[in-house]
């Protein structure tokens, strides 16, 4: 397979957090939230390295005060001492000027909620002069500019973070509940950045629902351009539930963003456990080809040509060959389609008459009339034939077989 064959990217600004490097050519970032209480430090520091381990490479934390905040340094100390570096972010809300300056002291990147960091009290007003727009702008700049700084002396990253579902009453009177409101939000933050030479950002834009999610990220990619601007986007469907819609509904719209080039940190939000949402993002990731991260798996849905129970025979390729990372392997049920479709898998498996099987090497048939029986362990004696197998215990790294993403 022509591992170079993925979509183009958008060229980006590279945003550091930490160790991890989001655009410019970078993989796509994995990344969660833990759902512990930040004054909690045991259990967010096993929260923490319990996502790490699974391959979360920032994760994120809530920071709602500034006690929250001073918990970060002790979190960060102990994740360092038990598992290594995790970058991290601080999730700042209302109010947040202290909680912002005092977390940019510990962690590696905060996140700014644009509708809630100066957060005003429902108000009556039907519509905003533009003298009520310039005020409010250089209240937001009082507010904001000592984090800006905080950051930079600190040499974090920043993430500015809109959610359709928490805008200012300023924007939803003057652009409606609607995604203008929410890249018009983000612009006015970005600008404040860039006014005081801070360009280590990254932007999101998230709803509830895919068409608006979809809408406003087009929308912020357009908008930053015509303003000469190219932070990075994280991509989420913000409160998608849980369960099998929830991974088709961030699917939709994560997956649809990264095809068409946009989208350079990704997070898949599940009413789960965190953790949950790890596997999610890979799996969109190599189904795009962006990353690859564990063994791809050809199968046909099988019709009345299958030579074989596939399901059955599909699981136990599975579970005999999972642990080898980088592979591209097919199992399909018959002769006709199997070896056209299967043109790209590294082997494949291939059920022929008599109860036979067919194993290939790409393309190649290379052992033929093989028992059904027996097809498993040849196919295993074909990897170590060809030195591509590793004992179970030797699982291939993740970071060994990353695609490329220009």
């Amino acid at each position: 397979m022509n591992l170079d064959v993925t979509y183009p990217r958008r060229k980006t600004t590279p945003c550091r957090v930490g160790s991890i490097t989001m655009g410019s050519g970078h993989p796509v970032v994995v990344q969660s939230m833990i759902t512990e209480e930040t004054r909690n430090v045991e259990a967010c520091v096993e929260q923490i390295i319990g996502l790490a381990r699974e391959g979360c490479e920032i994760v994120r934390v809530t920071t709602p005060s500034l006690g929250e905040a001073e918990c970060l340094e002790e979190i960060k100390a102990k994740v360092r001492e038990q598992h290594g570096d995790v970058p991290m972010t601080a999730d700042v809300h209302h109010q947040g000027t202290k909680i912002a300056i005092e977390a940019a002291k510990h962690v590696e990147e905060i996140r700014v909620n644009p509708g809630l960091f100066v957060f005003r009290k429902p108000s009556d007003k039907l519509e905003w002069t533009e003298a009520e727009h310039a005020a409010e702008r250089e209240a937001i700049k009082d507010s904001f500019v000592p984090v800006v700084e905080a950051c930079k002396a600190n040499n974090r990253a920043m993430r500015i973070g809109v959610n359709h579902g928490s805008l200012s009453e300023r924007m939803l009177v003057t652009h409606g509940d609607t995604p203008d409101g929410m890249v018009e939000s983000a612009l006015e933050y970005l600008k404040i950045c860039e006014e005081h030479e801070f360009t280590n950002l990254n932007i999101s834009a998230k709803a509830s629902r895919v068409p608006i999610m979809l809408a406003a990220n087009r929308l912020m990619v357009k908008r930053m351009a015509e303003e000469g601007m190219a932070y990075p986007m994280h991509l989420g469907v913000t409160e998608a539930g849980d369960g099998q819609y929830a991974r088709v509904k961030s699917t939709a719209g994560i997956a649809t963003l990264l095809s068409e080039g946009i989208g350079d940190t990704i997070r898949v939000s599940l009413s789960e456990d965190p953790i949950n949402e790890i596997p999610v993002c890979y799996e969109i990731l190599q189904a795009l080809g962006l990353r690859k991260t564990t063994v791809e798996y050809i199968a046909c849905p099988s019709c009345g040509r299958t030579k074989f129970d596939l399901p059955t025979v599909l699981r136990e390729v599975r579970n005999a060959t999972k642990h080898l990372v980088g592979l591209d392997i097919a199992v399909m049920g018959c002769i006709v389609n199997g070896p056209g479709e299967m043109a790209d898998a590294d082997y494949g498996y291939v059920g022929a008459a008599g109860g036979k099987i067919t194993l290939y090497r790409a393309k190649e048939p290379v052992k033929h009339g093989i028992p059904q029986e027996n097809g498993v362990q040849e196919l295993v004696n074909l990897l170590k034939e060809d030195g591509k197998w590793v004992e179970p215990g030797e699982k291939v790294s993740r970071n060994l077989t990353e695609l490329r993403t220009v």
